[in-house]
């Protein structure tokens, strides 16, 4: 039997080494807006990111917009229980990368490669994405976890962050990519996260294609 592969020095995929992931505005007033993808889906989708993040031990920024100002509630519980110990950072710009909370957060992560989810695409995903990369991070917006208020919103605004570099994933090739290997003794993070995931995703399209 073939040993495991290495975990390779200056790896250009994402690894646990070399990844954070940031979270923007899951908050029950924004979910519920979102049209491009349905909601059930969506929140599986994040969910599994948020696990993978726990489970492989990335840094996480976890960010709000309006709580403190009594406009919106706080991150829904779904996504809250998965990352128990994150705290959240509220704000009031609609740009998270112009907080300065949100900045030193993503700083103190010391990591370039940012996975990025957040409601909606067009706006909280979009406007950090485009200031990020100009400032040397490289962004993977994780397209099936994240939403639009519209289908043609969220896809002119993956095609406006691709275009100057965003590297779009998706939820599962996530959790594979930081995983990379089943001969790792770590697999069973992988297995689990599967296990979790396909039988939630078939009750929901399977729910979707009834008359």
């Amino acid at each position: 039997m073939a040993g495991e592969t290495p975990i390779r020095p200056n790896d250009h995929l994402l690894s646990p080494d070399n990844s954070a992931l940031v979270l923007i505005d899951y908050q029950p007033e924004q979910v519920n807006t979102v049209s491009s993808i349905e909601h059930e889906e969506l929140m599986l989708n994040v969910t599994a990111v948020a696990r993978a993040a726990a489970a492989y031990e990335l840094p996480v920024v976890l960010t709000t917009v309006g709580v403190e100002m009594g406009a919106n509630s706080g991150t829904v519980d779904e996504l809250r229980n998965a990352l128990p110990e994150t705290d959240e950072i509220d704000r009031t710009s609609l740009n998270s990368w112009e907080d300065p909370d949100f900045r030193s957060a993503v700083e103190a992560t010391g990591r370039k490669k940012i996975i990025m989810t957040g409601l909606w695409t067009e706006v909280c995903v979009a406007f950090p994405t485009l200031d990020m990369l100009r400032e040397g991070y490289d962004i993977y917006p994780v397209s099936d976890a994240i939403g639009g208020i519209s289908r043609d919103a969220h896809e002119r605004a993956m095609q406006r962050m691709t275009h100057v570099g965003a590297q779009p994933i998706t939820a599962i090739s996530l959790v594979a990519e930081l995983q990379r290997d089943w001969g790792r003794a770590n697999a069973p993070n992988l297995r689990s996260i599967l296990q979790w995931y396909f039988p939630r995703l078939h009750d929901i399209r399977t729910k979707d294609a009834r008359p």
